[in-house]
Order: C-alpha cells, then structure tokens, then sequence
C-alpha cells in the first residue's frame, strides 16, 4: 500500500506520515528532507542556491542515509529547500529515488508536494493536507521558538506566504492536490485529532482494519 500525503509547509503532513506509518507498520520517507539536503550540499561546498548545476550534481549525489535532520531543519533551510526544489533538473534528479523507496514490496508512507501528482500518481490512498496561513505561521513559530531560535510571528507568516507562492507556481510539479485526494484542513485540529482523521481516510480507501489499540 503506497499513502500519499502532500501539502504546504507547516500544515502537519509530515507529523501526520509519520504517525500513519508507524501505525500502518509502514516505512516513511519525508521527501522534503531530500530538497533540504541538497541545499544544505550546495551551500556546504561553497555554491549559490541559484546554482542549477551544482543543486542537480549535489542532489545526484545524495543517499537516503546521508540526512542529519537536526542539520536540515530550521527556518533558513525551509527558505533554501524551496529555492532548489523549484529547479526542474532537480526534482527529476530525485524522482527515481522516491518512488524506489515508495515501490517497497511492503508498501510506503511518503509526504511532500508533489507525491500524489507526480511521484506516486497511482498512490492506493491521497491526502491533501492543509490549515490556514496564519495556524500554520503559528504552528512553525511555536516548532522554532521550542528549539531555541528568535522568531518573529509576523515574520515567519510572510515567510509561509512566499513559499507558498513559490510552490504553486513553480513550473515543475507545482504545489496542488491531486484530482482523487482527500483535502483534510487541520485548521482547528490538534495533533491526536489530524492523525486520527488521517487513519480514518486511509482506511476508508483501503477498507483495511485498524491498528490494534
């Protein structure tokens, strides 16, 4: 079973993969860990962001087991992620690799922007998952601020706003819902209260039973 979740920054889509993963006894692949990545490559060995070739080379160059989340994480590699995520030569550099992992013979949990468009179209479950600019600029100023960094709200709702623009307009797998998934707005869910409709969608489309409580 491949699960699909897509959607902005900060609207809980990574949290909820997870979950459902380890749920569902399923591996989970964040694909925005790979765009970070990259970036963090580029920027390591000296090269602007607006690098195409370097971004595609470093991007060539990565392995699954490569990542230091802690290193890729954080506002200013949020901002570089995108900035070479919106290189065409890029995202086709990482196709093979994501959908390697999602065509595990036991199936895969995936979440990023473009998984149920592009990556795993034929995806068994699609979820769309989004909440409003101003929770999600909250949501990510609470994440940065419990790790120590300054943040200012309004700084990072502008922040949000810019990706978002970036994302869905970009011409290579824009940020979208795909046309058969199911758009959950987290708005006004908490954590327990997104997963648990998550798991609820999923096994909707898959008529599959619950995980043992």
């Amino acid at each position: 079973m491949i699960v699909a979740i897509d959607g902005p920054a900060a609207s809980g889509k990574g949290t909820i993969a997870r979950s459902l993963a380890a749920k569902l006894g399923l591996p989970h692949l964040d694909t925005g860990l790979l765009y970070r990545a990259t970036a963090r490559a580029v920027m390591d060995q000296g090269h602007s962001l607006a690098d195409v070739e370097a971004a595609v080379a470093a991007a060539r160059g990565l392995a699954l087991t490569d990542f230091d989340e802690t290193a890729l994480r954080g506002c200013e590699m949020g901002e570089a992620a995108s900035i070479v995520a919106a290189m065409p030569d890029v995202r086709a550099a990482l196709v093979e690799m994501q959908r390697r992992f999602a065509h595990r013979a036991c199936g895969a949990v995936l979440d990023g922007r473009d998984i149920g468009t592009v990556i795993c179209p034929e995806a068994d479950v699609k979820i769309f998952v989004t909440a409003s600019p101003e929770a999600r600029a909250t949501r990510r100023a609470l994440e940065w601020s419990q790790n120590g960094d300054k943040v200012d709200y309004a700084t990072v709702l502008t922040d949000i706003l810019q990706r978002d623009e970036r994302d869905r307009s970009r011409t290579s797998a824009p940020l979208k819902a795909a046309d058969d998934a199911v758009v959950l707005d987290t708005t006004k869910l908490d954590v327990a209260a997104a997963i648990a409709a998550a798991l609820e969608i999923v096994l909707a489309r898959t008529g599959a039973k619950g995980p043992a409580s």
